[in-house]
């Protein structure tokens, strides 16, 4: 039987989930997508993510690939609003997307993007979705030693310790935090991540913001390549995946 490849796009709360990838003990984004898809297409399927979300860690656009037996491109079986009743009510499948059959939801991913929500106002709308600080930090500090970081590729103090990885380099291409109407957003984008990294970012840049390190002591913090050096990771409920660019254009199913 012929094979398709496709893409999907989806987007979840990852307040429930212990991230994408599957685990052995707990649940996982890509455990229910695989699940929904083998029940719809009566056939084994197995997806590949474009990248590892952690626990509790939010997306507002993800994409994975797999392949299907004995379907058309445009196959009417792949459902999507059928996949949606399969699925739990936060994650929710945007667009299903046939592709060329060496199409690579994470190897191809050109560039990725991330938000880091915080608010300084008890609020019960952006619990869980955003992290609450009592102090407001000098947003012109952190945007100052967040320009530094761009100039850097090695980012071995923001990794995650024995993580398998060939290199810690990455090219970032934006770092900037934003004044919002409730508190910060902070916007990066790279070509890859390291595990743990935005949030290893975040918690430095903010102790430069509270004014317990200096601005250029993010230099000698980045030059160590020492995860002890950096700050510690911010909570993962207001880490957001925001966009996922490929090379390629992406056409939908109608």
């Amino acid at each position: 039987m012929a094979t398709q490849r496709y893409f999907i796009e989806l987007a979840y709360d990852g307040t429930q989930y212990h991230g994408w990838q599957v685990q052995q003990n707990a649940v996982s984004v890509q455990e229910l997508l695989n699940k929904a898809l083998s029940t719809l297409l009566r056939q084994p399927i197995e997806t590949t993510g474009c990248g590892r979300t952690d626990t509790g860690v939010h997306a507002k656009e993800y994409f994975a690939h797999f392949d299907a037996e004995g379907l058309d491109a445009c196959a009417p079986g792949i459902d999507k609003k059928g996949l949606n009743a399969l699925l739990p009510h936060d994650i929710a499948i945007k667009n299903i997307i046939p592709v060329n059959a060496d199409a690579h939801a994470r190897f191809d991913a050109a560039l990725r993007s991330y938000e880091y929500h915080i608010h300084f106002q008890k609020d019960p709308f952006l619990n869980g979705f955003s992290l609450l600080l009592r102090d407001t930090p000098d947003i012109e500090l952190m945007n100052e030693a967040a320009a530094i970081i761009m100039e850097y590729s090695d980012f071995s103090c923001f990794s995650k310790s024995n993580t398998q990885v060939k290199t810690n380099n990455c090219k970032i291409v934006k770092a900037e935090w934003v004044n919002t109407a409730y508190g910060m957003v902070f916007y990066i984008s790279a070509d890859r991540f390291l595990r743990n990294m935005v949030r290893a970012i975040v918690g430095t840049l903010l102790l430069v913001g509270r004014e317990e390190i200096m601005v250029h002591d993010v230099r000698e913090i980045i030059n160590s390549r020492n995860r002890s050096k950096a700050g510690m990771s911010v909570a993962a409920c207001g880490l957001y995946l925001t966009e996922v660019k490929y090379p390629y254009s992406l056409i939908p199913l109608a």
